[in-house]
């Protein structure tokens, strides 16, 4: 008999067994695994929600870094706050007045980007197979999230004014007659990712009056409020019912998303248990990443700097529309004022993510709509497309690329039927690794 251990699992993996339940259901989101491909140069990418810096005055962010760490080094480069730099907070209500919000330094806490503020908050209410509310679709990011902690994620019809309230109280209702329990109704108000829209006026009290009645948390995730393309903002739900939501943002979209800086402003007992998960976490977010982006606000004309960024992605804007008349008027697609996407509806039978190795071999890359659902139930009808990073010249030839590919399946769909039962051969489809 041989003396050799015994190995469980497989010959990949010999610590399958051992992992945790929810970690089998770890997978690379969609927008990730394109990546790879998207960053390569002859590619244009349409894909990656990347914010363009290339307006940002890096030679004097650069000195005035310098100057930073010569006078705070000490303390930037050490341990700080688990609820985030006094300074920084002290800021973070300045930049959330343009928006109309009135919040409280104590109220704040600052995260690793406002992702990771997702995660605490879904660490803090969900149990295996708890219920979380979402708009369809919704943010990718936060599904991976859901997934993660094992929520059964529950999606909401939006349409052209954002989440439909009627629709939102139908399925509150039916779960609760099923003995299920919603923990948080989580939303993209405004400027919404991938779908371009925001909440109406009308709907925003009727959308929290109805989770109020309810007793179901919202959770404000308002990454891109600041960039409506003419200046406009809209009423947070946080101030509609500052009890009632917990209210998230970042400084990546606003400023550079490399500082990994983010926020919460929560209810005090909820604020209080962020701080402790967020503590035993990661004992404390970027120190040097704080006090760069305090200084950045304390020194910088960063009202002026939003300003031009939301010109800048006004133009792209008009560049993807523009392209999108001139060559895919067999698609349709909705017009954003502000944020970075457009949501385009392919015509009828046309798989997104089918269709999308042919786009990369076509070079030019997009996120198909299946990542914005849970499970990839849905969204095969969709791909979502980002005018925030190329420039004007490139997001016409992403656009004039992808045009050909559409167009092609769409002969295909004439001569075989829908995309699922069409045959491949011939179609060459990237290696594993390139997506």
């Amino acid at each position: 008999m041989s003396d050799a251990p015994q190995v469980k699992g497989n010959r990949l993996d010999p610590w399958l067994d051992n992992y945790a339940a929810r970690a089998h259901g770890l997978r690379a989101s969609e927008t990730r695994s394109l990546f790879a491909v998207a960053s390569r140069p002859e590619v244009v990418s349409l894909a990656g929600g990347m914010p363009n810096l290339k307006d940002l005055p890096l030679d004097e962010l650069a000195e005035a870094t310098a100057r930073m760490i010569r006078k705070d080094g000490g303390r930037a480069l050490q341990y700080g706050n688990g609820q985030g730099l006094p300074a920084l907070r002290e800021w973070i209500p300045q930049v959330m007045m343009l928006e109309g919000i009135d919040a409280d330094p104590d109220d704040v806490v600052v995260t690793t980007g406002s992702q990771q503020a997702v995660d605490i908050l879904t660490e803090l209410f969900i149990d295996p197979g708890d219920v979380v509310l979402a708009e369809a679709p919704t943010y990718v990011g936060s599904l991976s999230i859901f997934a993660t902690y094992q929520a059964d994620v529950q999606q909401v019809e939006i349409d052209a004014d954002g989440v439909v309230p009627e629709a939102l109280e139908e399925r509150i209702i039916r779960l609760e007659r099923e003995g299920r329990r919603v923990k948080f109704f989580y939303c993209l108000p405004n400027f919404h990712n991938p779908a371009g829209v925001s909440l109406s006026a009308e709907r925003r009290p009727r959308v929290v009056e109805i989770c109020r009645r309810h007793r179901i948390l919202i959770v404000e995730d308002n990454p891109y409020g600041l960039l409506g393309f003419e200046g406009q903002t809209h009423t947070a739900l946080k101030t509609i019912a500052p009890d009632d939501v917990v209210y998230l943002s970042s400084f990546s979209k606003i400023f550079a998303p490399g500082y990994r800086v983010g926020w919460a402003v929560a209810p005090p007992a909820v604020r209080e248990k962020m701080k402790l998960a967020s503590e035993a976490a990661i004992l404390c977010p970027s120190s040097v990443g704080q006090y760069s982006i305090a200084m950045y606000l304390d020194t910088f004309d960063w009202r002026g700097q939003i300003g031009e960024f939301r010109g800048m992605y006004r133009e792209r804007r008009d560049a993807m529309v523009a392209a999108l008349d001139e060559f895919m008027p067999m698609c349709s697609w909705n017009v954003p004022d502000g944020g970075f996407y457009v949501w385009v509806r392919l015509p009828e039978g046309l798989d997104a993510k089918d269709m999308l190795p042919r786009a990369v071999t076509n070079l030019v890359a997009y996120v198909s709509g299946t990542a914005f659902y849970a499970g990839g139930r849905a969204g095969h009808d969709h791909m979502r497309l980002s005018f925030c990073y190329p420039e004007p010249v490139e997001i016409r030839e992403g656009v004039r690329r992808l045009s050909r590919v559409v167009g092609r399946d769409l002969e295909l769909l004439e001569l075989f039927g829908p995309t699922r039962s069409r045959p491949t051969r011939g179609i060459t489809a990237p290696a594993p690794d390139q997506i």
